[in-house]
């Protein structure tokens, strides 16, 4: 493996100069500059980012908390936050809790004691109190999707928005049952997709129609089991709205099975959509969330405060984002 010295060596320079040159701690020549970074192409050389981190404060690693990646918007997001902070220089550490704040808390605790100059989290709301231990110790926290804390910076969409736009468009298309799964209640973005929903059913002068079930697993399954229980007490129901796609997709497999026909007897949309719903059998309408910029934005944010003059008082930031209404099958009644 090749080292700094090799590379001094091959560039004809000084040890010194190769370290200024990759650290742009100071000036060096633009030809000598450009003889290194050939040295350095040439002998595929990899600087020790951690020592160098190291001696300067900095690890130049963020942590990622997330609660799943797999069939969610947080695979996005996380993408989103991966290419930002690369593109600026930095690594990310993800930890997947699957929401049980045991987990997130034992998570927290080896980031802030590990080699992270920072943290994003879209947290259970069990831990505030630690993430706020965590920033008053020097590292900054930023809320993802998941507002708890107001004194901690947060990128967020107004879900509450989200779901009254969904239920405004399921009311345009003349349903008049329209029915909610949703997720915990205790979760701010669930919270607020209700709120919605129910703003625009009153004032459609409509009943509220909600299912819910005792379990921490909300997904596929969740939305299935969910739909077989409003067939089953609800006669002429004409709509069901879905917290996210994974939902959704039980949704319309569980329709399938009871032969109920979408979009012609049910119509079906997702609350949070992602890239999935498009390649469904019956593909299926969302209020899609643009992820990849979310995440972004949130990492950018993130390494604004990590990279702050220590000296100046940094106001908490709130990035707040929109979605995006895309009809497809599943409410494209003719």
């Amino acid at each position: 493996m090749a080292t700094l010295k090799d590379v001094a060596r091959r560039a004809c320079v000084d040890v010194s100069t190769v370290s200024r040159a990759l650290n742009n701690t100071s000036y060096v020549h633009p030809d000598t500059k450009a003889r290194i970074m050939a040295a350095v192409e040439e002998l595929s050389y990899q600087p020790n980012v951690l020592a160098r981190g190291l001696r300067q404060g900095k690890r130049n690693t963020i942590g990622v908390v997330v609660p799943k990646i797999s069939f969610s918007i947080f695979a996005e997001l996380t993408s989103g936050i991966e290419e930002e902070a690369r593109r600026r220089g930095y690594y990310t550490l993800l930890c997947n809790t699957l929401d049980d704040k045991r987990v997130e808390k034992e998570c927290l605790n080896r980031l802030r004691n590990g080699f992270v100059d920072g943290i994003i989290v879209a947290q259970t709301g069990a831990n505030t109190r630690l993430l706020r231990d965590i920033q008053a110790g020097g590292l900054p926290v930023l809320q993802l999707i998941r507002k708890y804390d107001a004194s901690l910076s947060s990128a967020i969409v107004d879900f509450v928005d989200v779901g009254y736009r969904a239920t405004r468009h399921l009311l345009e298309r003349r349903c008049r049952k329209i029915a909610l799964i949703n997720g915990s209640m205790q979760t701010p973005p669930y919270q607020d997709r209700y709120k919605g929903y129910a703003k625009a059913v009153r004032e459609a002068g409509l009943e509220e129609i909600t299912i819910d079930k005792e379990t921490d697993q909300r997904g596929m399954r969740y939305g299935y089991d969910c739909t077989n229980l409003l067939l089953d007490r609800y006669e002429g129901l004409d709509a069901i709205m879905a917290a996210t796609d994974a939902q959704g997709m039980g949704v319309l497999r569980a329709l399938k099975e009871n032969d109920v026909s979408v979009p012609e007897d049910i119509c079906v949309l997702s609350m949070t959509g992602h890239r999935v719903g498009d390649m469904l059998e019956s593909s299926l309408t969302s209020m899609e969330l643009p992820g990849i910029e979310i995440g972004a934005r949130a990492a950018d944010q993130l390494i604004d405060l990590i990279e702050r003059d220590e000296k100046k008082k940094t106001s908490v930031k709130e990035l707040r984002f929109e979605a995006k209404l895309v009809e497809r099958e599943s409410t494209a009644i003719s």
